[in-house]
């Protein structure tokens, strides 16, 4: 997706959901997903931008497809079905009927690594978290996390990385 085109979908998706936000500032992902659909099908937007939007659409697609038929535990006790999808990294998918004893060891290789990722991620947001409700409890004046970091943690909109998509 070029740039320009991915800058504009999430503008559209941002100012979107600015405007779904509620007064305790939250929003229903499927209320947001239904007014992006809606913004886009409304807006005359550019060729490039459409494109880019159905390439998005189309990964999403894609990615459904993947969780949908990615191996679980069967009522049978086995994660063996033939139609579902072994995903071996760098875009390669296998159906799992055709996989072999090195797609196997590749796919359990890929799995580890992503637990420990997802654990160590964990591990970060129980931290976070944990620091966050001791400074709640200590400041008992402060109802909100973006005050709470402001004025306890000294967070400073100048030092910000804008959100990565």
């Amino acid at each position: 997706m070029t740039a320009p085109a991915d800058i504009r979908l999430r503008s559209i998706v941002e100012q979107t959901a600015v405007n779904l936000t509620d007064d305790a500032g939250r929003f229903h992902k499927r209320h947001l997903t239904e007014a992006v659909r809606d913004q886009l099908a409304r807006e005359d937007l550019d060729p490039h931008i459409k494109d880019a939007a159905l390439g998005k659409l189309a990964q999403s697609l894609v990615t459904g497809f993947g969780e949908h038929r990615n191996p679980r535990r069967r009522r049978t006790g086995t994660l063996f079905h033939p139609q579902d999808v072994v995903k071996l990294g760098t875009g390669i998918w296998v159906w799992m009927d055709r996989a072999t004893d090195s797609d196997l060891l590749e796919w359990s290789r890929l799995s580890r690594r992503n637990r420990a990722r997802v654990d160590l991620a964990d591990s970060e947001v129980q931290d976070y978290v944990d620091q966050r409700i001791d400074a709640f409890r200590a400041h008992a004046d402060v109802v909100y996390l973006g005050h709470l970091e402001r004025v306890v943690f000294g967070w400073d909109h100048n030092d910000a990385d804008l959100p990565e998509s």
